[in-house]
């Protein structure tokens, strides 16, 4: 049984320093795909998007961590709730720098269709040491969609550590949402690890990246078996895409291209690596596999749940 899911990307420029109407560029282009697609579900933003932020500027006078953030839930996040509760879609508008108390963290909101923050994630690895002054993020985060699946986040520099995109896998992610703003030669490389943590987590993986003067783009959507649906090229761009979550159970019961049935392997082994501790067996992910064996029929396992 399908689960088609519909998700869109913004790979937008914002507007330089001025986090307010960035938030005024996104909520038209929210409403626009609203309008023009209205079986879109949910839409993702890119990282730092929500603070206006520039890497590279010849804005005299640099601004600083501490100008740039902001409290959450506060004026930018109250009118993406306004924006999604109007829509009626799921937003993660990208993340922000996020003050708390002494601490500034980068920070992504998840806004259901009721206009509520309903999940916050902190990036558990700042891009050191060019975020210096960034807190880190202790804890992981999944949120569940009713209906469709379970989504997990994880901003830009996150993806290059594979324990963060397996740990969201293991507690049960069937799509990783992953913005990003990234305007150096390694946006190269991240498409290929996008491509890698699909492979080894058998999931989709969905990275919107930013554009604007220094360009970078090139965002995509990748499929659990590693296969590239789409990728945006280094100018704005709006992607739509229809998902199909059955394809995530799919591929981990009967293996990537009907091949590698890596989880269920994985299953009663996780607990022998140190790295993982001894609950790792426990995870959600293993909850719905059957065993690892030749499968005889595509039509053997047909649960979804």
């Amino acid at each position: 049984m399908s689960r088609p899911f519909g998700i869109a990307g913004i790979q937008m420029a914002v507007v330089p320093w001025d986090a307010e109407a960035t938030a005024i560029k996104m909520d038209g282009a929210v409403r626009y795909l609203a309008r023009s697609f209205p079986w879109l579900d949910l839409v993702l933003g890119h990282e730092l998007a929500l603070s206006g932020l520039v890497q590279f500027s010849d804005r005299p006078g640099p601004a600083t961590l501490r100008q740039l953030a902001t409290t959450i839930p506060g004026p930018v996040t109250d009118r993406l709730c306004e924006t999604a509760a109007a829509v009626g879609k799921w937003l993660v508008p990208g993340s922000m720098y996020e003050t708390d108390g002494d601490q500034i963290f980068n920070t992504a909101v998840v806004i259901s269709p009721q206009g509520e923050i309903v999940a916050r994630y902190r990036k558990m690895f700042p891009w050191l040491p060019y975020e210096t002054g960034v807190s880190a993020g202790d804890e992981f985060c999944v949120f569940d969609i009713a209906g469709a699946g379970r989504f997990g986040l994880a901003i830009c520099y996150d993806m290059w550590f594979p324990e963060v995109p397996r740990t969201l896998a293991w507690m049960g992610a069937d799509v990783i949402l992953s913005p990003s703003m990234t305007p150096t030669s390694d946006r190269e490389i991240e498409l290929t690890l996008a491509r890698a943590n699909a492979i080894f987590n058998q999931c989709f993986v969905v990275g919107v990246n930013g554009v604007g003067t220094w360009g970078g783009g090139r965002s995509l959507i990748v499929d659990p078996n590693g296969r590239v649906l789409q990728q945006a090229g280094e100018r704005q761009m709006l992607m739509t895409e229809v998902i199909d979550l059955a394809h995530v159970r799919l591929t981990r019961e009967y293996g990537t291209l009907g091949l590698n049935q890596v989880w269920k392997q994985f299953r009663g082994r996780a607990a022998g690596f140190p790295v993982y501790g001894n609950a790792a067996d426990d995870g959600p992910v293993f909850a719905s596999l059957g065993p690892v064996a030749f499968q005889d029929s595509l039509h053997r396992t047909t649960s979804d749940s």
